[in-house]
């Protein structure tokens, strides 16, 4: 079921921490377990392929992905769906072919498709352009803790919304715990049991909103378990270049430092 958003509503889009109502301080961002977290870390196949199912039936009614090409979708790390797959997905939706003069089906070889509405953000890499977490004066310290958090913010502006709402100037607002200020404009795109998981998880609104932030995390950082292992691999190395330097320093200077001085 998709759930469209008026351009009333996005004129002061939710993901913008500068939109409409922004004023009164961070809103409250839960802290959630992901499986991507850590030094350790990895993202889950199967919950970035739900979370890829709640954006195609939800979300990308208004919201693009411009930045990732289709073909990802098949990476090791990611999603991983067969090329099959991918090639019948990127099928479902249409792309302007200039040579062609004309629309075609989209190929693995193309991106996502650009937002429906002008005034919705692009979110391919929206996980990394907002921070959940911050700490005392905006100094960031608990980022050094938790990490920035853009997957646990827009978690928790999904799950965030209270039920309440109010009009102001011609356009409605949301009560939300995670918004800054308390009130957004975007109306409550999950509302759980919005999709039907092929695996049989849960679908309840905490689950959806997990699956799909996990998700949009893979599209800010598509290779970041990569980039772990490279970085575990280089303090790996470089630890074992400290004890041979020193191990040697330690062999050449012995028969100097062995030696007593005639005075």
């Amino acid at each position: 079921m998709l759930k469209k958003l008026s351009i009333a509503a996005l004129a002061a889009l939710s993901f913008s921490a500068g939109g409409a109502m922004a004023a009164g301080g961070a809103g409250h961002i839960e802290d959630i377990n992901f499986s991507f977290e850590g030094p350790f870390g990895k993202f889950d196949q199967n919950q970035l392929q739900r979370g890829l199912q709640v954006y195609t039936e939800v979300c990308s009614a208004c919201h693009g992905l411009k930045y990732v090409p289709l073909r990802t979708l098949a990476d090791e790390g990611g999603p991983h769906l067969p090329e099959d797959q991918v090639r019948a997905y990127a099928a479902q939706f249409d792309i302007f072919d200039p040579e062609l003069d004309d629309d075609r089906p989209r190929a693995p070889t193309d991106h996502f498709r650009e937002s429906g509405l002008a005034e919705a953000p692009d979110l391919s890499l929206m996980a990394k352009a907002r921070a959940g977490f911050h700490g005392p004066q905006g100094t960031g310290i608990n980022q050094l803790v938790k990490g920035m958090g853009g997957a646990e913010y827009i978690y928790s502006l999904l799950a965030g919304y209270t039920g309440e709402e109010k009009e102001e100037a011609g356009t409605t607002f949301y009560e939300n715990t995670a918004f800054p200020g308390g009130w957004i404009a975007m109306a409550p795109p999950l509302y759980g049991e919005d999709v039907e998981y092929a695996d049989g998880h849960s679908n309840s609104l905490h689950h959806e909103a997990e699956d799909v932030s996990a998700f949009l995390m893979w599209t800010a950082e598509p290779k970041m378990m990569a980039r772990q292992r490279a970085g575990l691999t280089g303090v790996l190395f470089l630890t074992l270049l400290s004890v041979l330097l020193y191990l040697t320093n330690k062999k050449l200077w012995a028969p100097i430092k062995g030696k007593k001085l005639n005075l």
